[in-house]
């Protein structure tokens, strides 16, 4: 890990998209402002971790789940 010393207002850069800046030190939190291109996803660590751990419970799907599904969608096409 790289670990880079900053005080407030200075700014790192992150590639040539990417500008961090220290916005704020309050005893032992910072408040960063992060400027992205908005096709860069930017979360809190714990937030992505749990977008994660969703995606994988989707992308596990069982294959009685689809049988299930697939039994409901025929019932539903049947006529009345």
């Amino acid at each position: 890990m790289l670990v880079l010393s900053r005080q407030r207002d200075e700014t790192i850069m992150i590639g040539d998209e990417v500008e961090i800046t220290v916005v704020d030190i309050r005893g032992d939190k910072v408040r960063l402002g992060i400027n992205a291109p908005r096709t860069i996803q930017v979360h809190r660590k714990e937030v992505y971790e749990a977008i994660q751990r969703e995606n994988a419970e989707a992308a596990n799907v069982q294959l009685d789940d689809i049988n299930g599904l697939d039994q409901h969608i025929k019932r539903k096409q049947r006529p009345a």
